[in-house]
């Protein structure tokens, strides 16, 4: 069964992307993402996207998925269908951050996300 770290758990500040993660084991299948978030300070929003690559070199011009935009601690989950895209065989997380009110700090999180396999039945119990 595959499970890994699309972001092992981080503090960011700005906009950045993780590591790539090879998800080879899983290829069409069901992955449930897991974002975590340990940390952040008030007035300010995350939004994670996931992005899908077949060779590390063509990303697309769309996110594969998008959570929700986020503004407070807790655990979040997602599921990935990849079935109708067998030729995906990486994946990355990529981040925006922002900060409002009258604060001249930068946006501040602690957060990671987790990819494991999971079977067509999360995926029904979903829909």
């Amino acid at each position: 069964m595959f499970q890994g770290f699309l972001l092992p758990e981080t503090v960011v500040q700005e906009d950045g992307a993780g590591p790539e993660l090879s998800i080879d084991p899983a290829l069409g299948r069901p992955l449930r993402l897991t974002l975590g978030i340990t940390r952040i300070l008030e007035q300010q929003s995350l939004e994670l996207s996931i992005w899908g690559s077949p060779d590390q070199a063509n990303w697309g011009s769309l996110p594969l998925l998008a959570f929700p935009q986020k503004f407070y601690c807790g655990v979040y989950q997602m599921l990935l269908d990849l079935s109708a895209q067998p030729e995906i065989r990486h994946l990355q997380a990529r981040w925006k951050v922002a900060r409002w009110g009258h604060s001249t700090h930068k946006p501040l999180f602690g957060l990671y996300v987790f990819a494991e396999e999971t079977d067509a039945r999360a995926l029904a119990r979903t829909a």
